[in-house]
């Protein structure tokens, strides 16, 4: 499915987020700034909106290394990196299940719209815990359940009824966009999320809602 979207993943995505998506983006970066010679893991690194721009925002001695299971977001990816002539940066082929690196490998972990899709999150978040060194920090961006029913109805009808008719028309994969809301309404709201976080093993856990609760970012420490 992933590898089905890649091709407009970026534009539909800016086009279904009214453009918001790149906001909560450049907050989630902030949160995970690199300083000098620090390495971030990128889980689920799709198109390498979030590596990129979190190269852009750190220290030039920073590095990325993204992995996912889709390999033609990654070759998107590598594509990217090319045209910027980007060598701080690595891309492989890999699930979270069990990511193929050493403990405390990292100073950072990120993660863009990716955790609600892990087959396993609890084995997913260890894992990102894992690979974290101590003094590290994990930032998750994804999106979440509006805590006000009212605010709920609306964002349901909007993403099960309409979301999938639009990507359609734009010439998008109508059935990637049905699953869509199905991932969200499946994954715990934020709350939950910061629950499995110390569960993992993740210490100091915070989260901030964006737009009225319809995105989320959590962030916790090793």
């Amino acid at each position: 499915m992933f590898d089905r979207v890649a091709p407009r993943y970026d534009a539909l995505n800016r086009i279904l987020s009214g453009g918001r998506d790149v906001g909560w983006r450049r907050r989630a970066i902030a949160l995970a700034r690199l300083g000098s010679r620090e390495v971030a893991l990128d889980v689920g690194v799709g198109t390498g909106d979030v590596a990129f721009g979190l190269l852009d925002a750190s220290d030039p001695s920073a590095r990325v290394i993204g992995v996912d299971v889709s390999p033609l977001m990654l070759e998107a990816a590598r594509r990217r990196a090319e045209g910027r002539g980007e060598r701080r940066f690595a891309a492989l082929l890999a699930t979270v299940d069990g990511l193929p690196f050493a403990d405390a490998s990292f100073d950072r972990v990120v993660a863009g719209f990716a955790v609600r899709n892990f087959s396993d999150l609890a084995l997913g978040l260890r894992e990102m815990r894992r690979v974290l060194r101590t003094g590290g920090r994990a930032v998750i961006l994804e999106l979440s359940t509006p805590p006000n029913p009212l605010i709920g109805v609306a964002y349901r009808l909007y993403f099960h009824r309409l979301s999938p008719l639009i990507a359609a028309t734009l010439g998008g994969d109508a059935a990637a966009y049905r699953y869509l809301p199905r991932s969200v309404a499946a994954f715990p709201n934020a709350d939950g999320v910061a629950e499995r976080m110390r569960a993992a093993g993740f210490a100091r856990v915070r989260y901030e809602r964006l737009n009225l609760g319809i995105a989320a970012i959590h962030v916790g420490e090793a």
